[in-house]
C-alpha cells in the first residue's frame, strides 16, 4: 500500500507525455518505488533555491522531478531533462 499519493500538475503531465515511452516507464516505476517507501523524502534532495517551483527533487537518470509535499501527496510540478529543468 502506498504511503503517499502521486498527483501531477497538468503542465507536469504534459511534460511527462512528451517523453519517450521507455523514459516514461522508468520514471513511473521509480515514482511508484518512492511512494511505497515509509519516507519518500529520504530519497529526495531539498531544493536550495527557493525561487524555483518546488521544495524537493528526485533524480531519475538524466531526468529531474521537481515536487512539493502536501499532506500525504507528492505534487509533481516539473518533469524535465537535467539540462533544461533549472532554466527560468
Amino acid at each position: 500500500m502506498p504511503t503517499y499519493k502521486i498527483v501531477f500538475k497538468p503542465s507536469a503531465q504534459k511534460q511527462m507525455n512528451r517523453l519517450g515511452v521507455t523514459t516514461q516507464q522508468r520514471i513511473a516505476k521509480k515514482l511508484l518505488f518512492y511512494v511505497h517507501q515509509p519516507d519518500p523524502l529520504e530519497y529526495a534532495v531539498k531544493m536550495a533555491d527557493s525561487d524555483l517551483d518546488g521544495q524537493y527533487r528526485f533524480r531519475i537518470g538524466d531526468y529531474r522531478i521537481i515536487f512539493d509535499v502536501h499532506r500525504r501527496k507528492l505534487i509533481i510540478l516539473k518533469v524535465q531533462h537535467r539540462r533544461d529543468i533549472y532554466q527560468r
